[in-house]
């Protein structure tokens, strides 16, 4: 017998495999049987299952029962700027080094500059930081790391006490839906690679295909922290849609 944990929410590349019609596919061809169940409670995001689902819901993964927070425990905030969320985490950074700043991939990754610590890619405003430098392996422990960003890449499977998230300009709010544009992902990011080609043979297929990708990205981003995550979005209309379904003060 072989036990197999799937959390379809966490596909964020193309080439991710392993979905549960693709397993029960090879299962029929290999005439095993398969037996379902349900992981019905996590502790993550301050054990909050009633976060997790919210997050499904705003971000229209699934419909759920959660449509605010109200009544939920986890410190999730909707700051105004990108700079007020990192203040947050520095802040927050200082008791155990356990808090980080990620983002989309919607900022490029420069091969020449991926050491440098004085090249900011990431560029908002008058807001500018750095992806995480390239040769380490260790971002979630790294005292500098404070002064970098991680992406997708780079922070899948951690878990840290407190999050900054900066959701970039390829997720909109646009006439009362979550819209979501592979084209304004970041040339370097490789998660969406052959969208375009396939793009041109499937619109279809293509947009959906992207559109989960890009939302279980920001899905992930938005769960790795276990006590707060603090957002900032980039499209404002978004950041206001956010704030409103949160059920609280949104701050």
């Amino acid at each position: 017998m072989q036990c197999i944990f799937i959390d379809e929410s966490q596909r964020v590349t193309i080439s991710d495999i392993g979905s549960v019609a693709e397993i029960e596919k090879w299962a029929e061809h290999e005439q095993s049987e398969v037996y379902h169940m349900e992981l019905l409670s996590q502790f993550r995001c301050n054990g909050s299952d009633g976060y997790l689902s919210w997050l499904d819901n705003v971000l229209e993964i699934r419909e759920t029962a959660n449509y605010d927070l109200t009544d939920i425990d986890y410190d999730i905030r909707i700051c105004d700027s990108p700079h007020e969320a990192y203040k947050i985490i520095v802040e927050k950074n200082k008791a155990a080094n356990r808090a980080r700043m990620l983002a989309g991939y919607c900022w490029n990754w420069p091969k020449k500059e991926r050491n440098d610590t004085k090249a900011h890619d990431i560029k908002i405003g008058d807001f500018e930081m750095s992806w995480n430098l390239g040769n380490t392996t260790t971002f979630a422990i790294d005292e500098n790391s404070i002064n970098e960003v991680g992406c997708i890449h780079t922070s899948q499977g951690l878990e840290f006490d407190y999050v900054g998230v900066i959701i970039g300009n390829d997720m909109r709010y646009e006439n009362g839906r979550i819209i979501t544009d592979y084209r304004k992902r970041a040339h370097t990011d490789s998660s969406l690679k052959g969208i375009k080609k396939l793009d041109k043979e499937n619109h279809e297929v293509a947009r959906k295909i992207a559109d989960e990708i890009i939302k279980n990205t920001y899905r992930t981003l938005m769960t790795r922290g276990m006590k707060g995550c603090y957002v900032y979005c980039v499209d404002e209309a978004l950041g206001e849609y956010l704030k409103g379904r949160i059920g609280r003060d949104g701050q």
